[in-house]
């Protein structure tokens, strides 16, 4: 995954530098332009959409716990992993 994303910030500077020296060039970043009225109609709130939504605080907590025993199953299982590689290396030691 780093290698990724090391790679395409390598791209993007090996495509700045084979850029001309030519100042009339505009960034690749443009100017601000006010949102239209499709843009804005897609980021208001929908209404339809309000009743899967819940306002109450247990379901945040739940996901949190959801997300902390997804991490702590992880460990042990990376725990295990490594036990038995180093215990299997201890054997054909001996």
């Amino acid at each position: 995954m780093a290698f990724l994303l090391n790679d395409t910030a390598l791209s993007a500077l090996r495509r700045n530098s084979q850029r001309t020296g030519d100042s009339s060039m505009l960034s690749n970043r443009g100017f601000h332009v006010e949102l239209g009225a499709r843009e804005k109609a897609l980021l208001a709130e929908d209404p339809s959409l309000q009743r899967f939504k819940s306002p109450k605080k247990t379901v945040r907590r739940l996901k949190v716990v959801g997300n902390v025993l997804t991490v702590v199953v992880v460990a042990g299982c990376c725990y295990e992993i490594y036990t038995k590689a180093v215990t299997r290396g201890q054997a054909c030691k001996e």
